[in-house]
């Protein structure tokens, strides 16, 4: 029977530790379909030879949201659900069999998301993020608090919206997010869903200031015309929050080390 999630996994190939441990979760998650996405000359047999990976994407070298577009783009054309993993972050076992139970049972919803464990470099749980559905309620003027890595979203909706968008860099799961919410239903999983890795190269920590800058150049090009001029007055706040929350998650990564 063919697999009917597709997960695609962008990497430069400079943390092959973390990669295994990637690919290794996802192995356990349920049933997906894996495409790498990495440069021309990475040495992807192994992970082929193990059962890891099932398809190579070269990677197209325009940013990162151009070269998970590309690995959805070459995915088999059967595959139905889809998601991309960083790879250095990890999904929980089951997970993706949950995830593509929901949207089985509800053709409304487009997307699934859960709860997600934030880790340190060597794996001890920092905090949880437990979201929940009201994430989604306030996703169009507050911060994002759907955890991206244990999503799952159906490809048609992806394709509808016309993919991840190339001018952002930090904040285009954000966007997609917004996109998705146009189309369809976004449902929480009461259910731990996936790891995200907080160390000093995860670029939403190495690029903190960027990357709550553009989610609030992303949140205000969703709104209403006649909002975006008083957009500040809510803004302001809603970058403060997301900026000294993750300097806390940071603290407690710090001390777990210490």
């Amino acid at each position: 029977m063919s697999k009917r999630v597709g997960i695609v996994v962008p990497t430069l190939g400079k943390r092959a530790d973390y990669l295994r441990q990637c690919l290794d979760s996802i192995k356990v998650a349920g049933e997906a379909h894996v495409c790498l996405v990495a440069p021309s000359d990475f040495d992807y047999k192994e992970f082929m030879s193990l059962g890891l990976v099932d398809q190579f994407v070269v990677d197209p070298g325009t940013g990162l949201p151009e070269a998970i577009n590309k690995g959805f783009s070459e995915l088999p054309s059967d595959i139905e659900y889809i998601n991309w993993l960083g790879d250095d972050d990890l999904v929980s076992p089951g997970s993706i069999k949950k995830a593509g139970s929901v949207l089985d049972s509800d053709s409304r919803t487009v997307l699934v998301y859960g709860s997600c464990d934030y880790v340190d470099p060597q794996g001890k749980v920092i905090w949880t993020n437990k979201s929940g559905q009201w994430a989604s309620t306030i996703l169009g003027f507050g911060p994002d608090l759907i955890p991206q890595p244990g999503c799952l979203f159906r490809r048609s909706a992806f394709n509808q919206i016309g993919g991840l968008n190339k001018d952002f860099n930090w904040a285009f799961d954000f966007d997609l997010l917004l996109n998705l919410k146009k189309v369809g239903g976004l449902k929480f999983l009461d259910a731990t869903l996936s790891s995200f890795r907080w160390h000093p190269e995860s670029l939403s920590v190495e690029y903190r200031t960027k990357s709550v800058a553009e989610a609030s150049r992303v949140r205000v090009s969703h709104l209403p015309s006649l909002l975006r001029p008083i957009s500040w007055l809510w803004e302001y706040p809603v970058k403060k929050a997301t900026f000294f929350a993750g300097l806390r998650v940071t603290e407690r990564a710090k001390k777990l080390a210490s």
